[in-house]
């Protein structure tokens, strides 16, 4: 069989193959894994560490076994050994595979990888003679293959407007993307103990309304079956909160989708995500103070 060297990474040599080519020979290697008895999705693995922590804690891990997860993002064959490049939401760490340490069939199985697939491995913690720590193969279980190429240049995917609608794509080929994704996630986490510290109570009001209000904007229209009448999603929570307040609740906040049906940008989506905070005897300079407050201790949790 061809394996990726004479595949997808010689594809300068000659005639360039065209994404379809690739995508059979995937399809093609799949069927014979399958055909040979191979299980190409596996289910549950356990792992001991994650790329990261086996750089960051090498001189306590030099020389022990570890057992890691992830998608290979690139291959160096030479001969009877080979490099390969595993990352995991962490990080990356270098992969070292030895004909003589895991036997012709796992390295045979290794070299008919292909980048983008997923691959668990056992194997000893070490530095190469070039300063790399590396991880040296012993046991290799192939969890997921990958049937769609990545980016001709996995290490970065540069079309704006394909980043922005295959965000998993972006994710994949440019790891400092994941770190935004990290940040806003402890923003949000943040902003919530920030109120909760306060005082205030979260809560959720509904999505579907049956008069658009709270702000002024376009709606968008849907129809509800059972009850056979219109409904709006919602373009703001602002009434249902305040009817909260009306009820008794004199601190109150939610955090979820909005949905208004006007335009769209890179810095502006009909589907957003907001904020909104209602208290009782109180007034804007009160809101404008918990405001700066607010940044100051979302900046010092999250940076």
């Amino acid at each position: 069989m061809a394996d990726n060297q004479q595949s997808e990474q010689h594809q300068s040599e000659g005639r360039q193959l065209d994404y379809n080519e690739l995508m059979q020979i995937r399809r093609d290697k799949l069927n014979e894994l399958i055909e040979e008895g191979e299980t190409p999705y596996g289910g549950r693995f356990d792992r001991t560490h994650h790329a990261q922590s086996i750089v960051d804690d090498f001189d306590a891990l030099e020389e022990s076994d570890v057992t890691i997860a992830g998608r290979v993002m690139s291959f160096r064959t030479h001969g009877k050994a080979s490099f390969a490049d595993l990352m995991d939401m962490s990080g990356r760490v270098q992969l070292y595979v030895r004909v003589n340490t895991v036997g012709e069939h796992v390295y045979e199985q290794f070299k008919r990888l292909d980048i983008g697939d997923h691959i668990g491995v056992t194997g000893r913690v070490f530095r190469t003679r070039r300063g790399e720590i590396s991880v040296e193969v012993k046991d290799m279980t192939l969890l997921s293959k990958s049937l769609r190429p990545l980016p001709e240049k996995w290490h970065g995917l540069r079309d704006v407007e394909l980043r922005y609608r295959q965000r998993y794509v972006d994710l994949m080929v440019n790891p400092e993307v994941r770190s935004v994704f990290v940040a806003r996630s402890r923003i949000v986490q943040s902003i919530r103990q920030f109120l909760q510290e306060k005082g205030f109570i979260e809560v959720e009001t509904p999505m579907l309304n049956p008069i658009p209000g709270g702000a002024t904007a376009r709606p968008f229209v849907t129809h509800h079956n059972a009850l056979d009448m219109d409904l709006y999603m919602r373009i703001a929570p602002e009434l249902y909160l305040k009817r909260l307040l009306v009820g008794g609740f004199e601190r109150v906040f939610e955090m979820g989708k909005n949905f208004r049906n006007e335009g769209v940008s890179t810095k502006h989506n009909p589907e957003y995500t907001s904020v909104e905070v209602y208290q009782a005897y109180a007034d804007m300079e009160d809101m404008m103070k918990m405001t700066e407050e607010c940044f100051s201790y979302v900046a010092e949790k999250v940076l």
